[in-house]
This record gives C-alpha cells, sequence and structure tokens, in this order.
C-alpha cells in the first residue's frame, strides 16, 4: 500500500520540482500542464517505434527540452513577458497531442499497443527508483552548485548577478530547460502507469504542481509533504466510494482539489 503511494505520488512530485526550479529563476513553468500531456503522448509514441520505454522516455525528454529551451531562447531575445509566453506555449502543448495522434496513429483517442504494457511491480520500482535519484540531483543542484545557486538569486536579486557579469537570462532558460525535464518525466510515467495514452492525461497535475510550490513555500521538503498529502488525498478520494456509495462521484473527483485549495486558504504548511 505505502509503495504504491509513494509510486502513485512520483510523476506529480517530479513536476513539481521542476516548477520549483522556474520559480526561483523567477519564471514560473505555466506550461507545465499542458507538458505533461505532450510527453505523455510522445513516450507512447517512440516507445511503440522504438520497442524500448527507456528509449522512448529519453527522445520524449529531449524533445520536450528543445521545444522549451527554444521558446525561452526566443522570448527572451524579444523581451517578451514570459508569463504571457509559458501560458500560451501550454495552450500549444495541450493541443499537440491530439493533432499527432490523428496524424500518426489515426485517433484521437485512447491509444493501446501491445508494446506499451507493464506490470504494477514494475511500474513502482521504475518510478520509485527513478524519482528518488532525480529528487536528489535537483537538491543537490540548488543547493550544492554554483549554477543553482545563481538560479535561487535570479527570481529575487537578478542586478546582483548582472553586477558580476552573469546574464540572468541565460539561467532563466536554463531553469525552462530543467522544468520541461522534470514535467517530461512526469507525464512518462503517468502513461506508463496506465499502460496506454489518454487524451489529456495530465487531469490538472500541472496546475497542481504549481499550486504545490507555494503550499510547499518554495522549500523542497514542504514542497514533497504538500504533494504527498495531495496524491493521499487523491488515493482516499479514488477508494472512498467503496465504503460510502452515497456519496456523488462528482464530489470524489474534486475532493483532493478541495483539500489543496483549504490548505492554501489556510495555510498550513
Amino acid at each position: 500500500m505505502i509503495f504504491s503511494w509513494i509510486s502513485f505520488s512520483c510523476p506529480l512530485i517530479l513536476a513539481s520540482f521542476g516548477a520549483l526550479i522556474s520559480e526561483y529563476a523567477g519564471c514560473l513553468a505555466m506550461f507545465m500542464e499542458g507538458l505533461i500531456s505532450l510527453a505523455a503522448f510522445l513516450t507512447y509514441t517512440f516507445t511503440v517505434l522504438t520497442h524500448s520505454f527507456l528509449l522512448g522516455t529519453i527522445l520524449s525528454s529531449i524533445c520536450c527540452m528543445i521545444l522549451v529551451t527554444a521558446f525561452s531562447l526566443t522570448t527572451e531575445k524579444l523581451k517578451s513577458n514570459k508569463f504571457i509566453g509559458s501560458t500560451a506555449l501550454n495552450l500549444f502543448f495541450a493541443a499537440l497531442p491530439s493533432f499527432l495522434s490523428f496524424m500518426i496513429f489515426g485517433s484521437r483517442g485512447v491509444l493501446t499497443s501491445e508494446y506499451f504494457s507493464y506490470t504494477p511491480l514494475q511500474v513502482r520500482i521504475f518510478t520509485i527508483v527513478s524519482s528518488a535519484v532525480f529528487i536528489s540531483l535537483v537538491i543537490l543542484f540548488l543547493t550544492k552548485t554554483q549554477t543553482g545557486l545563481y538560479i535561487r538569486i535570479t527570481g529575487s536579486d537578478a542586478d546582483v548577478l548582472l553586477a558580476k557579469g552573469i546574464n540572468p537570462a541565460r539561467l532563466r532558460t536554463l531553469s525552462w530547460t530543467i522544468a520541461a525535464l522534470y514535467g517530461s518525466f512526469a507525464g512518462s510515467f503517468l502513461t506508463m502507469r496506465i499502460s496506454s495514452f489518454v487524451p489529456n492525461i495530465s487531469s490538472g497535475r500541472g496546475w497542481i504542481a504549481l499550486a504545490a510550490v507555494f503550499l510547499g513555500k518554495k522549500k523542497p521538503v514542504r514542497l514533497l509533504i504538500s504533494v504527498i498529502v495531495f496524491c493521499f488525498a487523491d488515493i482516499l478520494a479514488a477508494n472512498l466510494q467503496n465504503f460510502l456509495p452515497q456519496i456523488p462521484g462528482s464530489v470524489l473527483i474534486s475532493f483532493p482539489y478541495l483539500i489543496v485549495l483549504c490548505l492554501i486558504l489556510f495555510d498550513i504548511f
């Protein structure tokens, strides 16, 4: 039960840490919701084509990072508003899987394949081990490296970096690239968990990841706790109707999001 809960939390944890880095740099990754769905589709597609989930995940993450990095460089060069730009990018990412799905597979619905099927044990081991590694890496990067320190300064004191001859624009772009990497892994793990691609597979997790950054007060440990609480509420809602069948399904679907809203309103963490 505990391992299932941890495995269930992994995609959202990764997306939240990616969003955290972008927030440190002062350019919150508003594209996270759409990116997760796009990464899930690309992972499914590349896995079916190569017959390797690992290779599919790597190719998906590379594509996502290239798209986000190119967009970030463009916005920096044109001095565009990154908040508006990332919101527009989210809309583009959200629409792209439907278009590509129709062009490649001739369908905009659920996609399944004999080459994309995994047991619960495989999913738990892969997601938990991979997430532990990447979470450790991002914490070490933010706390132990000079570049990580500069990213944390970029959002609050960019002028200090300019005075030292360091270009904050490059750090903002780097933060988006890392956010894209972690968001793409979140999408890959989500589609692996259900052994298929489902339209709108992110189901609001990208927005929850952004909310978790502030719910956790931009602290990695608090962020981790807030995500685990949300995922526990999500699992609880999924199983609660087995014991209380009179509860409307619409209430259960909204239950995890109501929990997050209450935590934010009452500043629990």
